[in-house]
């Protein structure tokens, strides 16, 4: 295997008159490794001859590369990126709106070709920008299109919704743990995650002065839980305030108690806000609203906001491949691999789709009785049934974007299971 070498030029001190005169006429491919600051992109030609390897600081030197790749009088110029991150996206709208075609491809490719061309298992920027080229002129490429100004958005309000939740999730486990030092008992009364012992926590502070204010405390419970609380409970928890084993806190331990509850409210607060919006959208959606039926409306949004829409998928399995809930398997002469799932794509789509199979499997008479038969027939292993039942629905949402009626019958032989519909 012949060895070569990956060496780049500045775009300043390139020869472009040179790289000009062999790029005429020729069809020429760009292939573009990202980063931070420290770009590298090798033009190469369909015989996968390298004109030459370029290298610039982003976003300093991007426009005179741009307009020396305009300057080339090639017959056809395709510049090929990876998706890595949010760092090449302002490379692409540029390059984009200059009239240049963009095309995409996978790190994973690019990952396993390591070794394929050159025998050296080393990736590095000049060569990684090789390797793009080459697996593009090899056709493991798509077209980068870019996404909607609706769809923009989407991402933006899952993001915004992803944001409050890793806050509100952060902050719970500290005060739970906080909690169980200073108060141990109120948790096993109230669930921390509830309003009322947030309100709570975030008037008084601590136990010492839930006990010296006991009947304006109850009253804040009783107003906090709107009704749904216990007088039981309510009296549980202020008499476990006078008796708590939980150490003292010092005005400090008290101050950061109520902080935490107060940020844990004002996020809660927020995160309600954000699903407002959120069912607003699919509302206005017919294709989200119909999927929403069947995963609700946030999970409908965030895998449309990740996958696009079920329409745009010609067939149900390719709607699946998408979320990567497709099976990959690996065997060899007696070695029998386990089917898996290849978990291609954004994971968020898979976690949203899981917790509507947990729902699913509790609500639905029909899955929960298959679910009990897969479970019992794989030995007891109840994630693989999930994620059984999770490609079934994927495969569902493909035909109820389509406006079929969702019916949990069509997905199993409800004959088989002795269910009588």
């Amino acid at each position: 295997m012949k060895k070569r070498r990956y060496r780049a030029t500045n775009v300043k001190q390139a020869n472009w008159e040179r790289i000009a005169e062999l790029a005429t006429g020729q069809r020429v491919v760009f292939g573009v490794d990202v980063a931070k600051d420290d770009f590298f992109g090798v033009l190469m030609t369909p015989e996968r001859h390298v004109i030459e390897t370029i290298k610039w600081v982003h976003p300093q030197q991007t426009r005179a590369l741009g307009a020396h790749l305009l300057a080339l009088q090639a017959q056809d110029l395709a510049v090929v990126m990876e998706p890595s991150g949010t760092y090449g996206d302002a490379l692409r709208g540029y390059l984009t709106d200059v009239g240049l075609a963009v095309y995409r491809v996978s790190p994973k490719r690019v990952h396993d070709a390591a070794e394929l061309y050159d025998g050296v298992p080393s990736l590095h920027d000049a060569k990684s920008a090789y390797l793009i080229a080459r697996v593009h002129l090899d056709g493991a490429s798509a077209r980068w299109e870019a996404l909607s100004a609706s769809r923009r958005d989407q991402h933006a309000l899952v993001a915004e919704l992803d944001l409050y939740q890793g806050q509100y999730q952060a902050n719970l486990n500290r005060l739970e743990a906080y909690l169980n030092r200073h108060w141990p008992e109120v948790v096993r009364i109230l669930a921390v995650n509830t309003v009322s012992l947030q309100t709570l926590i975030g008037e008084y502070g601590d136990p010492g002065q839930v006990a010296g204010h006991r009947e304006a405390a109850a009253r804040l419970l009783r107003r906090s839980g709107r009704g749904l609380l216990s007088t039981e409970k309510i009296a549980q928890a202020l008499d476990s305030s006078e008796t708590t084993l939980g150490v003292v806190c010092t005005a400090g331990e008290r101050h950061l108690l109520r902080t935490l509850s107060q940020e844990l409210l004002r996020t809660h607060k927020a995160i309600k806000a954000i699903e407002q919006r959120i069912g607003k959208a699919v509302d206005e959606d017919p294709v989200l609203t119909r999927m929403a039926s069947v995963v609700g409306k946030t999970s409908s949004l965030v895998l449309q906001s990740t996958q696009g829409t079920p329409l745009d998928y010609p067939d149900p399995h390719s709607y699946l491949k998408g979320l990567g809930l497709n099976l990959k398997e690996r065997s060899s002469g007696k070695h029998a691999g386990q089917l898996k799932i290849t978990k291609r794509g954004p994971g968020k789509a898979r976690k949203y789709l899981y917790f509507a199979a947990l729902r699913w499997n509790h609500q639905d008479t029909v899955i929960a009785t298959w679910y009990q038969h897969k479970v019992k027939r794989d030995g007891g292993l109840k994630g693989k049934a999930l994620t059984a039942l999770m490609r079934k629905l994927a495969l569902a949402l493909w035909h109820v974007a389509r406006g079929e009626h969702f019916d949990s019958c069509k997905l199993f032989n409800a004959q088989a299971l002795g269910i009588t519909t």
